[in-house]
């Protein structure tokens, strides 16, 4: 299996992505050590992915705590003796606006999160990730190189610009020690967050679902959205060993939205 005896942190986890892609850890054999700040989304997802808990460890962690995401790592190494990945899914996705009207003292909250806070737990890494290579896996998204076609998310898009970025400076930089390290960037992915934005935005329009659905689709290569579980298989894949010559790479999994 794809990540046969691999142990991979995975971070932010609770009912979307994070879960889809500790789930995708274990069924392809490999250790989820699951991170976030509500423990009771981890005990959620470790006992849906792992009933016996042989496979599975957990920490409520905030990354932008230097010391909790220094533990989640101690807690991958004591309990299953070595790092082979780290999946970057934790991030403040939720604040919307422009620049004209940024209140900035959020976007550096926004900033301390999804930019150092992945710097963080990355640096936090590096001593298990060196003992015999490995990969670091960002979740990034389309927003960061394209305007977003239907809600201004301004400080996101920044803060992940900015970590597109400082991946291209980390994949040079720990390339000698055989660290790989890549992006995801999703677009419109259907899950929790965006089947809630279609479902609102559809009763305060006072029409259908599909008629929300559609305005994001229409601009698809593929005549449906990307999902939560198709944004998984891409962090595990690049998490893998099959992607052992890929780093400083971004993979839009969009649908073909955009293509680049």
């Amino acid at each position: 299996m794809l990540l046969t005896g691999k142990t991979v942190i995975v971070s932010g986890v609770g009912a979307g992505l994070g879960h889809r892609v500790a789930a995708a850890v274990v069924r392809d054999g490999g250790n989820a050590v699951l991170g976030a700040r509500t423990a009771e989304n981890l005990a959620r997802t470790a006992a849906e992915i792992d009933p016996d808990g042989k496979h599975t460890a957990r920490l409520a962690t905030d990354i932008t705590d230097e010391a909790q995401c220094g533990a989640l790592a101690a807690l991958a190494l004591e309990r299953f003796g070595r790092i082979d990945a780290v999946v970057h899914v934790a991030a403040w996705d939720s604040h919307f606006g422009g620049i004209e009207d940024a209140d900035f003292a959020t976007w550096q909250s926004v900033i301390d999160v999804n930019l150092l806070g992945t710097l963080r737990m990355t640096r936090a890494c590096l001593p298990g990730l060196k003992e015999r290579g490995g990969s670091v896996v960002i979740i990034g998204t389309q927003s960061s190189v394209a305007a977003p076609s239907q809600v201004r998310q301004a400080a996101y898009a920044a803060s992940k610009g900015a970590l597109t970025s400082a991946m291209y400076s980390m994949a040079q930089e720990l390339g000698p020690h055989r660290i790989r390290v890549n992006t995801v960037l999703p677009g419109w992915m259907w899950g929790p967050p965006v089947q809630a934005y279609v479902r609102f935005t559809a009763d305060s329009e006072g029409v259908p679902e599909a008629e929300v659905l559609g305005r994001l689709t229409e601009r698809m290569a593929l005549p449906e959205p990307a999902t939560d579980g198709d944004v998984a298989e891409a962090a595990a894949f690049l998490a893998s060993d099959r992607a052992r010559a890929i780093t400083g790479q971004s993979l839009l999994v969009n649908a073909g939205e955009l293509m680049r």
